[in-house]
C-alpha cells in the first residue's frame, strides 16, 4: 500500500468526521500496487447507512475539501457504498480493496 500511515490517519479521520464514525475506509487501485509509482488515491467508504443523492453529493465534497485541508489538493475517487450495496462495481471494487487501518 502505497500510503503513509499519516496519509491514512487523515484519510480515515476525514471520512469518520464526514460520513459518520461508523464509516469504513478502504483502498483500491494502483495505490495498492508497492511497485508501481503515482496514481491517484481510490477509496471505497462504506457508510454506516443509507443516504439520499443530495446528501451523498453534499457529503462527497465536503469529504474532499477535508482531505484537501488535510493532506493538500489530491486526485482522489471515492465510491460510497451504502449498507446491503450489491451494484457489481462496488462487488469488483470489494474484492480488490485493502482496508486503511493504523495501529
Amino acid at each position: 500500500m502505497r500510503l503513509t500511515i499519516p496519509e491514512r490517519r487523515a484519510l480515515i479521520e476525514a471520512a469518520r468526521k464526514c460520513f459518520g464514525p461508523e464509516a469504513c475506509v478502504f483502498l483500491f487501485g494502483s495505490r495498492t500496487d508497492d511497485l508501481r509509482r503515482g496514481g491517484d488515491i481510490d477509496l471505497l467508504i462504506e457508510l454506516p447507512e443509507s443516504l439520499s443523492a443530495e446528501e451523498t453529493a453534499r457529503i462527497r465534497a465536503r469529504f474532499v475539501a477535508e482531505v484537501w485541508r488535510r493532506l493538500g489538493e489530491r486526485k482522489l475517487d471515492v465510491v460510497l457504498a451504502e449498507p446491503g450495496e450489491e451494484d457489481e462495481f462496488v462487488q469488483t471494487v470489494r474484492a480488490q480493496a485493502l482496508p486503511l487501518e493504523v495501529a
